[in-house]
């Protein structure tokens, strides 16, 4: 990824790498500062767990100013908090988030509803001897464990050979801990001139590319993302590089038009804008006429696509004439 980012915009000593969580190992920190670049980067969960203390203590903290739109300013930003400490020359930026606060807890109860769900199912499986081979049983439990990270850390799943059944236990040391670490989180860079609060605003750039990654990608259902195949690594992303040039140059064209908005807030006022599908039953006969149409724009659809200097009208109707189905049939009678 260095290589390729140097062979497009040259080699520029002192430029910052934003590191994902995902990819912010020690081997790939000293790949970036070998070629003379700084990192900021989110600390992965050990790291966060060492700083638990200082994420609890009230001492220290500043709130970040966080403005509304011009254009909502009814708009309510989350309160957030950051603490700056410094260990081993690097300097960590402490985080405590409202809206992260909620968003944690949430994913962590999904993840584990469908986990033990998942589980049970396993285990009526294992009982009922349908599943017999130890190897495949443990296969099954890695499988598990890898399908819901976030949560199988604080469970201890085992399987008797002997009794030939399937237990598990909460962690419940572990799972207090996490709820602790709720809406917390930890930055760190080697970069030593920036403020408290230009460290947290540059890595939340992150966060506006991977919005644009998944409002593109989801329409075009390029989920789920195979990555162990290259092809399919190279289409990732190539989709998530064209996701974040569209919302950039959407938003971009509404502030050339001195209107202050985001993607988010356009994304809304579009979904009310739909097409349609109409069946016509044609009377005596199994043919049925499907027309393929939008809806009529309202006044806030029009005003968008005047402003992106796109037609109104986003498809012309399209007719399509089909011999009715056992399904259909049943369909036009509801």
């Amino acid at each position: 990824m260095l290589d390729a980012l140097e062979k497009r915009t040259g080699k520029r000593p002192g430029t910052t790498v934003i590191v994902d969580r995902g990819m912010a190992y020690e081997q790939n920190l000293e790949q970036i500062r070998q070629r003379g670049y700084h990192y900021l980067v989110a600390a992965r969960q050990p790291e966060r767990n060492e700083w638990l203390a200082e994420l609890e203590s009230e001492d220290g903290w500043e709130e970040v100013v966080r403005t509304p739109s011009p254009q909502n300013p009814f708009q309510k930003k989350t309160r957030v908090e950051i603490k700056r400490r410094q260990k081993d020359g690097v300097v960590y930026i402490l985080c405590r988030s409202e809206g992260r606060e909620e968003k944690d807890r949430a994913i962590r109860e999904k993840q584990a509803e469908k986990l033990l769900r998942d589980l049970g199912k396993l285990q009526q499986r294992v009982g009922k001897g349908r599943l017999k081979q130890e190897q495949k049983i443990q296969q099954a439990i890695g499988r598990l464990q890898e399908r819901y990270p976030r949560v199988a850390r604080y469970y201890a799943i085992e399987y008797d050979a002997g009794d030939k059944r399937l237990a598990w236990q909460e962690l419940t040391e572990k799972k207090t801990l996490a709820q602790k670490l709720d809406g917390s989180y930890v930055l760190k860079t080697d970069r030593q001139d920036l403020s408290t609060e230009e460290i947290w605003r540059t890595y939340i750039l992150l966060t506006r590319v991977e919005d644009a990654f998944r409002d593109l990608k989801s329409p075009l259902m390029e989920r789920p993302i195979f990555h162990h195949l290259q092809n399919r690594t190279q289409t990732h992303i190539f989709l998530c590089v064209l996701a974040y040039h569209l919302l950039a140059a959407i938003e971009q064209r509404f502030l050339q038009a001195g209107v202050h908005t985001s993607w988010s807030t356009l994304r809304q006022h579009l979904s009310t804008h739909q097409v349609v599908t109409v069946v016509l039953h044609e009377a005596g006969s199994r043919q049925v006429l499907k027309i393929r149409k939008a809806t009529n724009p309202e006044a806030v659809h029009r005003e968008i696509y005047a402003t992106l200097r796109i037609p109104a009208d986003i498809m012309k109707p399209l007719k399509t004439w089909e011999l009715q189905t056992s399904s259909d049939e049943k369909n036009l009678k509801l």
